[in-house]
């Protein structure tokens, strides 16, 4: 029974170091349209397309970006729900993405 909500158990005989337990974060709710920004700020002028909106978790994220970056034969990663695929291909993302029966808009310029 915890007293006060200020103090935490952090190391017992029994397992050694105790980590507090992480929340596990849903992915942001959407309106169901995958968009595809075109993004090079910090990047040093090389650009990269931004894939939001898909609604996914991580795993599921991470699987699609992996099969995004094959078919388009580049690098890429997954950060924050989003996945950046470093090609200015957008179009053949868009068709990559549409075959998948997901609905999508080219965003930004």
């Amino acid at each position: 029974m915890r007293i006060d909500p200020n103090i935490a158990l952090v190391f017992s005989t029994d397992k050694g170091r105790i980590e507090p337990e992480k929340p596990v974060e849903a992915p942001p709710e959407g309106d169901g349209i995958v968009r595809i920004h075109k993004d090079s700020k910090g990047r040093k002028g090389k650009g990269v397309s931004v894939i939001k909106g898909l609604g996914l978790d991580q795993a599921e994220l991470k699987a699609l970006a992996q099969k995004l970056k094959k078919q388009c034969g580049c690098g890429g990663t997954v950060k924050d729900f989003t996945i950046e695929v470093q090609t200015d291909n957008r179009e053949q993302l868009k068709t990559l993405l549409e075959k998948m029966n997901y609905t999508v808009k080219l965003a930004g310029g």
